[in-house]
């Protein structure tokens, strides 16, 4: 039974690495995954194009691992939703149009995250997270969480202690809130 909690453990792990390593800057279209730091700057590469652009520590940073969004009772992780997103467009890429209402977009993101806090999530972050999402399937990220289900101790283990019956095997910081989007800066 503890074997297959620390793979659960470790998969989750890997996946939250990752997104911690796609980052959103501020001013520069796409989504950018780090590849090396040195003192005050960051080499980080498109996931669009590829090209490599010097970060400074002045650039405004937000990694995806770091972003929640606001729901009516807790906060939901963003590769929560992206799984949400996958699994409703079957791991393809969602086909919208840039000039979707507003009223379309809180449709569809009610699919995916029904209990999602109308008031507080706009509809240019449901539009932002889309684009995302669209950004990472195209880069060939595919994998948002290490096994289906949300990550919580109490869950992890609950389903490892399940798989295991069934005989299979299984794998504090300062807030800032940007519109809808809570992220959260570890310091």
């Amino acid at each position: 039974m503890l074997f297959v909690i620390k793979i659960y453990y470790i998969c989750n792990e890997i996946v939250m690495l990752m997104l911690k390593d796609i980052v959103s800057i501020s001013g520069k279209p796409g989504l950018f995954k780090l590849i090396s730091k040195k003192t005050n700057i960051f080499i980080a590469e498109s996931l669009i194009d590829q090209k490599r652009i010097p970060v400074y520590s002045s650039d405004k940073v937000i990694s995806l691992g770091d972003i929640t969004i606001y729901t009516n009772d807790d906060n939901a992780r963003l590769d929560r939703v992206f799984q949400s997103i996958k699994d409703k467009e079957n791991g393809e890429l969602i086909s919208f149009s840039p000039t979707i209402s507003s009223e379309e977009l809180k449709k569809y993101f009610s699919q995916v995250l029904p209990e999602f806090d109308q008031e507080k999530v706009y509809p240019s972050d449901i539009k932002k997270m889309m684009n995302w999402y669209n950004i990472l399937i195209g880069a060939g990220i595919t994998e948002f969480e290490g096994e289906k289900g949300e990550t919580g101790e109490a869950g992890e283990v609950e389903e490892a202690g399940e798989a295991e019956e069934a005989g299979e095997t299984g794998e504090a910081g300062e807030a800032e809130q940007s519109e809808g989007l809570n992220i959260n800066n570890p310091q």
